[in-house]
Parts: structure tokens; C-alpha cells; sequence
């Protein structure tokens, strides 16, 4: 059987750089992005934040959740052309 890759990445760019702020209180009922992203982390998958995006919008990089880094456009290069599939949305 081939092996197959499993989801690595999440990629926070612009105004979704602020859904990998930690503490967030979602009202209940409601999605909170900042454990959905932490689930991705928690299954050996990488979250990268825009880090002008992060600056553009006053967040440091002690401001963004757990298992989430400060990324570059560079390194979104990389993931793309890593991956199998792309997925934008």
C-alpha cells in the first residue's frame, strides 16, 4: 500500500489570523476555532499564522494558541507544493 499523507497544515492568513488567538469563549452552540486548531496540532498537523498578518493586527506570538507558530508566505510555498491536494476556502 503507498503511503499516504496525512493533513499537515493549516494556513491562518489575513483577518483568520485572529482565529489562532488563545482564550477565546465562543458562546455555546457556536464553533471555537481555537480548539479546532489545536486539534489539528494535537494530530501531528502544523498551524502556521501569517506573521504580517499577525503584526497587522497586534497579536504576538505569545497572543496565538497552542501547537500554532508565526509562518511566512515562504513557508506556505513550501507546504503547497509538498502537498498532494490544496484545498483554499
Amino acid at each position: 500500500m503507498p503511503r499516504r499523507r496525512s493533513l499537515r497544515l493549516c494556513r491562518e492568513i489575513g483577518d483568520a489570523a485572529s482565529c489562532a488567538k488563545k482564550g477565546q469563549k465562543a458562546p455555546q452552540g457556536y464553533y471555537n476555532v481555537e480548539v479546532m486548531l489545536g486539534n489539528v496540532a494535537k494530530s501531528r498537523g502544523e498551524v502556521g499564522v501569517c506573521g504580517s498578518c499577525m503584526d497587522a493586527r497586534g497579536l504576538a506570538d505569545t497572543d496565538i494558541t497552542e501547537g500554532a507558530k508565526r509562518s511566512a508566505l515562504a513557508e506556505l510555498a513550501d507546504w503547497t507544493i509538498w502537498a498532494d491536494k490544496v484545498l483554499t476556502f
